[in-house]
């Protein structure tokens, strides 16, 4: 017994010495444990932090290296490795992590660039440029980039780059657009062939005016390399009147203002030589148009008097010339006039109302002249028609005449060929009849002979009889009674009590 206690008790104590042993240790690895997280937490918060570059939707970073070899002092980018500065290239969006001792950083929206819009950038580092020059040469000067952006969306350092947006170009239809280079060789600095030097328009490369021009649409051109002047093609009508109505002295020194309309358009292949050479609408017309249609006006117009230029033909004729004189001497410029239209030719008004009196005058005779011929031209129709009249009605009559004619003949000739056939025919019906009359008598004599003898016959039958009867009286009575004889016995059987009937001799009872 005292063994198993001795054991429990050693028991006791080993396992309360254990459990004094591990209470210390266990505290102490939680509390190291612990450490550990609160540092691995705050590394990975300080981390996540302050080292964690994370552009958005729409954003860049552009870094910044603090350390490294200083910038010369005409430098504002690091463009080589292990120099302190701004960083070219940006980081689009994304995560990024980079030290916060070593690099510093700053977000920018990215440049959009609208529909019908276009940017230019103008680059802030490189070498200065030369003096009258305004376009950077590739990568080593400062100043306008000759690209231009489209409309979209560009990630841009603002450190390197400004960008400038503009308005896209837009030649409207109608309309063409001429171009002006605003960089190149300059004829004034440059050394340049004499061909060259002595022309209104450029070739490509040198600074001016270019030949060709731009047709309707949208173009994105630079406009510190390009100027764009729209030019109109459509047909103009400029007004000649008022100040700009052209004034002269006739052949008899008498002034005349004439008025007008003029309508002209500019030929596409000549437009840019014209608006670099002459100008704008305004300058053609007053530098172009006018001072020939005014210098043709004086010389045509002092060869007519002013009574020609108030009545006649005058002025369609002068209108005329003056169109076909300007399109003459207009079109080497490169302009094409469409019509010239005279409104109106003010004459002095001393001599207007006698020549326009005398004009109506005039203009009435000839109104009663043309009347005069027309009646005469009228009587003269109604002379040929009435002849012609005759004519046809004479022609129509010889016509008929001999239609009647023919008609008659033929008629003739049909009632001659039926009248002999009926005479045929008579001839023949006569030969018939007279055979047939003659049939008749015949046949009438041989009835007559018959007859004749027959009645011969009975008269002497009659005769035979009469005698075998004692004479005529006696016959004739026989008949009677032979004739008689049904009716009276007919009588003579009547069912009356009272008797009728012929009296009879006894004598001839028997007959």
């Amino acid at each position: 017994m005292k063994i198993f206690e001795w054991q429990k008790k050693g028991e006791g104590e080993r396992k309360e010495n254990e459990q004094g042993k591990f209470v210390p240790g266990f505290f102490r690895s939680c509390f190291l444990s612990a450490l550990i997280a609160a540092a691995i937490i705050s590394l990975s918060i300080w981390f996540w932090f302050w080292w964690r570059i994370e552009p958005g939707t729409g954003e860049f970073a552009v870094l910044m290296r603090k350390s490294g070899k200083n910038l010369p002092s005409n430098q504002i980018l690091a463009l080589e490795p292990g120099q302190k500065g701004i960083i070219h290239d940006v980081l689009p969006e994304g995560r990024y992590f980079r030290n916060p001792y070593t690099w510093d950083w700053s977000m920018h929206k990215i440049t959009d660039i609208p529909a019908g819009k276009l940017g230019v950038k103008i680059r802030l580092f490189g070498a200065d440029l030369p003096d009258g020059k305004i376009i950077a040469r590739g990568n080593e000067t400062k100043g306008i980039l000759p690209d231009v952006l489209a409309p979209g969306k560009y990630r841009i350092n603002p450190y390197a780059y400004e960008t400038r947006i503009f308005d896209a170009i837009q030649i409207h239809p109608g309309k063409v657009g001429v171009v002006t280079s605003l960089v190149g060789k300059d004829v004034l600095k440059d050394s340049l062939p004499n061909s060259e030097c002595n022309t209104f328009l450029v070739p490509e490369g040198m600074k001016g005016v270019l030949p060709e021009v731009l047709d309707p649409g949208t173009y994105y051109l630079n406009p510190y390399v390009f100027n764009i002047i729209e030019v109109n093609l459509q047909s103009q009508r400029f007004e000649v009147g008022g100040n700009d109505a052209i004034t002269f002295l006739t052949q008899d020194a008498f002034p005349v203002k004439i008025e007008g309309t003029i309508e002209f358009n500019i030929m596409r292949d000549k437009a840019a030589m014209l608006t670099h050479q002459v100008g704008d609408l305004d300058d053609i017309v007053n530098k172009i148009i006018l001072p020939r249609m005014r210098g043709f006006s004086r010389i045509e117009g002092s060869k007519k008097t002013a009574v020609e230029f108030i009545v006649g033909e005058t002025r369609q004729q002068f209108q005329n010339s003056l169109q076909d004189y300007l399109r003459k001497m207009c079109e080497p410029w490169g302009i094409s006039t469409n019509s010239v239209l005279i409104r109106n030719i003010i004459p002095p008004q001393q001599i207007a109302k006698v020549i326009r009196e005398k004009e109506l005058a005039l203009q009435d005779v000839r109104k009663f002249e043309q009347q005069i011929e027309q009646a005469k031209s009228r009587a003269e129709l109604t002379k040929q028609e009435t002849l012609a009249e005759q004519n046809r009605k004479k022609v129509q009559a010889d016509t008929e005449k001999l239609r009647a004619e023919i008609s008659a003949k033929q008629e003739q000739e049909v009632r001659l060929i039926a009248a002999q056939k009926d005479l045929d025919v008579t001839k023949i019906t006569l030969d018939t009849t007279n055979a047939k009359i003659a049939a008749m008598i015949l046949s009438a004599e041989a009835e007559r002979d018959v007859i004749k003898r027959l009645n011969e016959a009975e008269a002497k039958v009659l005769s035979d009889k009469s005698k075998a009867f004692g004479g005529g009286i006696g016959y004739a009575r026989f008949l009677l009674y032979q004739k008689l004889a049904p009716a009276i016995s007919s009588i003579l059987t009547n069912d009356g009590t009272e008797a009728f009937g012929l009296p009879f001799n006894d004598k001839n009872k028997g007959e």
